[in-house]
């Protein structure tokens, strides 16, 4: 133990010099690959090294290359920072090493799951009886609905998928709209679907639902998954679900909502308006660390029937002691798996459901300066209506664009992304930290402002 309490204390005083540097520091990192490795050492030694000295060396080489993505004023992807309940509760799950696939054998993590689960449920007003599963993020979560959905219609066809494989089935169809967002068409690819169909958006990104009845008049009988989205990679949009859902069902299609970020928007009366008739749906994914701010490596799904997604992630094995009442493991890809639902009970726990509402609604409202600000800036253009926490916009053409994002890296105060949408390249700036404050926003915008000077 006196090696494991060295280790963690240099652990918690190098964790503790970060988090305090990120409100000074420049957001991109200081030092490239290279230099990193270098300080590491390219050796493998011969012998053992204490382990606390490790843990020096290790944050010692590698501080120089960190970006400062907990740092609100990190607005390049959707990724929120780590709340600070949410980062005890991670490290002690590390400390307690439990995995977590099966009840019997971790009934603590399995409490909480099934209580996290429960509160998830309600908090964004889904179904009664829907299953949550906690996968290893976004990506992973659209792999595990889209699974679930993928075998079920194929099973209503008359097609047992586990006894016979796709090779001969009816095949899927697959509609989703075309500003959708690309893990989507990797996740189908992964369970052998092929490219989706595209069904047109409007300009914001939302999926024309006039568009898809033609998709669903034209189509050939196969059986089929609708795809809609949550919150739009570069306007925040969300799709007309009150409209997209009934139409999805009456052609008796599975209907999964992708909500990387934006399905918390359910989670406040402020925003609700976005997601409904969302309820109607089959599956829902989200990832926890983006809006809820937990660390990486935990994404969400919620199945409204338990039995087809048991049934798709499920399996057998004469070793594993099995509950009557099913096993977590039944619900994600991962046998193996970390206790990811420890630090989304903290989060839940330590924000209530009052609290999560005002983190959600403090983001869309910083989301919202940014687009007042931006549009005061002479050339600049927000290039859609801002509904929640994404701002998208051009500086007045393709170069001088590309220009400000290069120079808002260069200048360090703040990190602002690249990304071309709808045929242009833009600056686009995501709002999913819970420690961004107005002062954030505000250097950022004057960062900006310097950046697009010519």
């Amino acid at each position: 133990m006196e090696h494991v309490a060295e280790a963690l204390d240099r652990a918690h005083a190098h964790a503790l010099t970060w988090l305090e540097s990120l409100d000074t520091r420049d957001i991109p990192a200081r030092a490239g690959i290279e230099a990193v490795a270098d300080r590491l050492g390219r050796t493998l030694p011969e012998g053992p090294t204490p382990a606390d000295q490790v843990v020096d060396l290790l944050a010692t080489a590698c501080a120089p290359g960190l970006t400062g993505m907990p740092s609100g004023r990190f607005f390049g992807f959707v990724i929120g920072g780590t709340h600070p309940a949410a980062l005890g509760a991670d490290w002690l799950t590390s400390a307690w090493d439990q995995n977590a696939g099966l009840r019997a054998v971790t009934p603590a993590h399995s409490a909480v799951e099934e209580l996290t689960g429960d509160w998830l449920v309600d908090l964004l007003d889904l179904p009664g009886g829907t299953t949550v599963g906690f996968p290893t993020g976004g990506t992973m979560a659209n792999f595990t609905g889209l699974t679930a959905a993928r075998d079920e219609v194929l099973r209503r066809a008359g097609w047992d998928l586990a006894a016979r494989g796709l090779a001969g089935s009816p095949g899927v169809r697959v509609l989703v709209g075309a500003d959708r967002h690309d893990t989507v068409d990797l996740t189908l690819r992964y369970l052998g679907l092929g490219q989706p169909e595209l069904v047109s958006a409007d300009r914001q990104g939302r999926l024309d639902p006039a568009a898809l009845a033609a998709a669903f008049d034209s189509g050939d009988g196969r059986p089929t998954i609708v795809v809609l989205q949550a919150g739009n990679l570069h306007s925040g949009a969300f799709d007309p679900f009150a409209e997209a859902i009934p139409l999805a069902h009456e052609h008796g299609a599975w209907v999964h909502v992708d909500g990387a970020f934006g399905l918390f928007a359910a989670a406040t009366p402020a925003y609700r308006h976005l997601v409904e008739g969302y309820d109607e749906a089959d599956s829902w994914s989200t990832d926890a660390h983006k809006t809820l701010n937990v660390p990486y490596d935990c994404g969400v799904i919620a199945v409204r029937d338990p039995a087809a997604l048991r049934s798709a992630m499920g399996m057998q094995g004469a070793y594993l002691i099995r509950d009557d009442t099913g096993e977590p493991f039944e619900k994600v890809p991962e046998l193996s798996r970390r206790g990811r639902a420890f630090p989304v009970w903290a989060v839940l726990r330590a924000l209530g459901r009052q609290g999560v509402a005002e983190l959600v609604e403090r983001m869309a409202g910083h989301a919202a300066r940014f687009a007042e600000g931006i549009a005061a800036i002479p050339g600049a253009e927000v290039l859609h209506e801002v509904v929640f926490t994404q701002v998208t916009a051009s500086f007045g053409g393709d170069e001088r664009t590309e220009r400000v994002v290069r120079r808002m890296l260069a200048d360090g105060t703040a990190w602002t992304s690249g990304s071309r949408w709808q045929g242009r390249s833009v600056l686009r700036i995501s709002v999913s930290n819970w420690s961004t404050t107005d002062d954030d926003v505000e250097r950022t915008l004057a960062a900006l402002r310097r950046a697009a000077l010519d």
